[in-house]
């Protein structure tokens, strides 16, 4: 069959690879200049930054022995981390996650104190029945959204009615531990599905990796992949439409022209391939509120600052950030950049990212998306951005990081759209489309966000429509 791929993120390059290897046509279109989507990369005077994803889990869904993406030769050999996350609690404390159960259960109980790690060893147990229930019939399966709610239902191991926050930890500095994996789908663990304690399993079970170079270049070795495969690759031309007359897909049109196909498989966010690609735009069911976005400061830094590869300093009340982040449109609360957010700092010590005798930090903090509505704020508002970036410096000073006198450049990102859509929900798109011959790949459909999800919910695709015939 003759396929398209619309986005040449890690969703439609993985969904190319696996197709392309099952004898149909392929042709990607990207509206950008570059392949990658989210897991991007920018460099500037002999340094470089992921400005995307920077923590790789679940590696073996890369490897093509599973059968997953493919990648194949291609496939930077991941690096483990450990620490996988340092983090910073207020009151000084500081734990270091890692891939043992048994050395973090370790380290809980000797940072946090015998009542933590009590606790921690009852979440940890939740985690696993968690994980192993989404892993058989969830992570891998395609659902229909009344079939999934049927199912997990039926699985008291995942219980979705109950939060993060709903999970009622005790210690302090534990819960922001766990609220943090609310984040991970860009949620707030006061609304986020307790199910996303699986977040925290993979992670802790399976590993923290990095790619030597940075993240990006999982792109590369899937776009080489599919040159390899046959695979077409068009950057710069953006898809304006799928023909889908008389309920089935024909082909898409780009750049004003017309590309025949018998399936299409987008890798755009869910909402804006129903409202803007349809014909007839189209509403999805009730999802959860869009997630939250990031305010990026990319530092150029001299000498070397001993910090692990991911650090996370928590702040006074992480109530308060969330409250700042998401705001409460329907008490007319506004959305605003939050005061004393928590602060993520990425370091890779790897020679290939920086000048010897220099740093390259990716320095991010929750904040909500761009935009004018009451769950946005608008940060294009003449000296906001950069008025923030200072902000967010002072921060780190106060949190005993200071790095102004070291700085050699400043690049200040600010916040674009969510990051996943639709915030932690359990109820995202299905990947068959509402018309005959088009599916959805990437962060926003089932079965969720990050690198590891985006990839199986190619290899759920590519099950779905099957080989050539």
């Amino acid at each position: 069959m003759n396929v398209v791929v619309v986005g040449a993120g890690v969703g439609g390059l993985s969904v190319a690879v696996r197709l392309a290897a099952a004898g149909h046509r392929v042709t990607v279109l990207e509206r950008g200049e570059a392949v990658g989507g989210k897991l991007a990369r920018y460099a500037r005077d002999g340094f470089v930054f992921d400005t995307g994803p920077s923590l790789l889990t679940l590696p073996e869904v890369f490897d093509p022995s599973r059968r997953v993406a493919g990648t194949g030769r291609d496939l930077v050999e991941p690096v483990p981390l450990d620490p996988i996350v340092r983090h910073r609690f207020p009151d000084g404390t500081v734990l270091d996650s890692c891939r043992d159960p048994d050395a973090f259960a370790a380290r809980v109980g000797a940072a946090l104190g015998p009542a933590a790690a009590a606790e921690w060893a009852g979440l940890w147990r939740r985690a696993g029945r968690i994980w192993d229930t989404s892993w058989r019939h969830v992570l891998r399966t395609s659902l229909s959204p009344a079939r999934q709610l049927w199912r997990l239902s039926d699985l008291w191991a995942i219980r979705p009615g109950q939060t993060l926050r709903g999970l009622g930890v005790r210690d302090p500095r534990l819960r922001m531990f766990v609220d943090r994996y609310a984040t991970y789908a860009g949620a707030d663990p006061r609304r986020a599905p307790a199910a996303l304690l699986a977040a925290a399993y993979a992670e802790l079970a399976f590993g923290g990796w990095y790619l030597p170079g940075g993240l990006a270049t999982l792109a590369d070795a899937l776009l080489s992949r599919c040159l390899d495969l046959g695979v077409v690759v068009r950057c710069g031309t953006a898809v304006t439409a799928i023909d889908a007359a008389g309920g089935r897909v024909h082909g898409v049109r780009a750049d004003g022209e017309r590309l025949p196909a018998d399936v299409v498989v987008t890798d755009v966010d869910a909402r804006d391939v129903y409202r803007d690609l349809l014909p007839a735009p189209r509403r999805l069911a009730r999802l959860a509120d869009r997630s939250l976005s990031g305010f990026v400061l990319l530092l150029g830094v001299r000498g070397e600052s001993g910090l692990a590869h991911h650090n996370v300093y928590f702040p006074d009340d992480y109530d308060a950030e969330f409250d700042a982040v998401f705001g409460d449109p329907g008490r007319g609360v506004r959305a605003r950049p939050a005061p004393g957010p928590t602060v993520y700092v990425t370091v890779a010590d790897d020679p290939l990212v920086r000048p010897a005798g220099h740093e390259a930090w990716f320095v991010l903090v929750n904040a909500a998306r761009q935009g004018t509505a009451a769950d946005a704020v608008d940060w294009r508002r003449p000296g906001l951005a950069e008025a923030y970036a200072d902000r967010v410096l002072d921060v780190l000073e106060a949190r005993g990081v200071a790095v102004r006198d070291r700085l050699v450049f400043r690049e200040v990102l600010p916040p674009g759209d969510s990051i996943y859509g639709t915030a932690g929900s359990l109820r995202r798109p299905a990947n068959r489309g509402p018309v005959e011959g088009l599916f959805l790949v990437g962060g926003s459909v089932h079965p969720g966000g990050g690198l590891p999800m985006v990839a199986l919910s190619a290899d759920i695709v590519a099950s779905e429509i099957g080989p050539a015939h």
